[in-house]
């Protein structure tokens, strides 16, 4: 941007502009989702989609508010993919549905619409269905399920029962039933190194996706979409209080790679923490925010009584960021003191 001469004038930074891009970042990781557990994770973002914009529209028109500016932005489209990469691929289409429907109608337009919500539509809607259905929400597919797309669809519609062969739990929720199985007799080293669940790195096939999500990411990064302050930040808390436990018995505790590039840690660095409306925005507030919030997250993971707890920590992040805004508010221009 050319500041030499007036007039002075930002680059388009529309919504549905900061939007779009959003979603192209989320490809990556799609294009590995579907190559590692099948292209069923498709129907899903399409169910989440088509349930998303049929919410909006109805909440639009009851709150007797012009339908085409808000249904094109892209925010419900946003909230909707977040929903069906979060929920697992083989969920039964009534959950999906159910989630997205919360997300809109309560989490969002219930506070006003857009730019109104104070928590994250996306996490609301993960946090609410996995309190109300933990089964369904737990069972994940193997990577090395051989079961074609027709199959895969006639599970997620309720025409083929649910085999609980074919799902299991994620490598989070595997590593921490084996340790308290195990009581002791066996280290984090000896269950990491069954390379059926856990593959290479965080579990056999997540490697990839998570990667996928850190390349759109530092993509959105590139492009001025996303600030560095939070995501940094939220990788920062994972990693120093996995680090530092892993260093002190790293026989009950796994290594910080591991939490890394397993469960929604990158998903939620890139593209949760980041939300400019249920987050904090200022520099100094979104360091805060992402680091209790990464930190927060490894806690209930491994200390608590959920797989994987970034949504969790989100949400209660969510209410903590008005008042990190307050005290992080950079001193007016032209005073030396703030206070003043």
């Amino acid at each position: 941007m050319d500041f030499s001469t007036p007039p002075y004038l930002l680059n388009n930074a529309s919504v549905q502009r900061v939007m779009l891009q959003v979603l192209a970042a989320l490809l990556p990781g799609i294009g590995a989702y579907v190559w590692i557990f099948g292209p069923i994770v498709l129907v899903q973002i399409a169910l989440a989609t088509a349930t998303a914009l049929a919410a909006e529209a109805a909440m639009l028109r009851l709150r007797e508010k012009p339908l085409a500016p808000f249904l094109t932005d892209g925010s419900a489209v946003v909230t909707a993919w977040l929903i069906a990469l979060a929920f697992p691929p083989l969920a039964p289409w009534w959950l999906i549905v159910t989630g997205t429907l919360f997300a809109v109608v309560i989490a969002k337009h219930l506070y006003g619409g857009l730019g109104q919500n104070p928590f994250n539509p996306a996490m609301i809607a993960f946090a609410v269905c996995i309190v109300s259905f933990p089964a369904l929400m737990s069972q994940w597919p193997p990577a090395a399920l051989d079961l074609g797309f027709a199959e895969q669809a006639r599970i997620v519609f309720g025409l083929a029962p649910r085999v609980d062969a074919i799902v299991g739990a994620t490598p989070l929720d595997a590593l921490k039933t084996g340790l308290k199985l195990e009581e002791g007799r066996v280290g984090v080293s000896q269950l990491l190194d069954n390379r059926e669940v856990f593959g290479a790195v965080a579990g056999r096939g997540w490697e990839w996706v998570t990667a996928g999500y850190l390349l759109g990411g530092l993509w959105l990064w590139r492009r001025g979409v996303v600030s560095w302050h939070a995501p940094l930040a939220f990788l920062a808390g994972l990693s120093l209080l996995a680090g530092g436990l892993w260093l002190y018995d790293p026989a009950q505790f796994a290594d910080p790679l591991f939490h890394l590039f397993s469960g929604g840690a990158m998903l939620g660095a890139w593209f949760i923490v980041t939300d400019p409306v249920s987050g904090c925005t200022t520099p100094k507030g979104k360091l805060i925010f992402g680091f209790s919030a990464g930190a927060l997250a490894y806690v209930i993971r491994v200390f608590g009584g959920y797989p994987d707890g970034v949504a969790f920590a989100v949400l209660l992040l969510n209410l903590c960021a008005p008042l990190i805004d307050v005290y992080t508010q950079p001193a007016i221009f032209g005073m030396k003191d703030k206070s003043r």
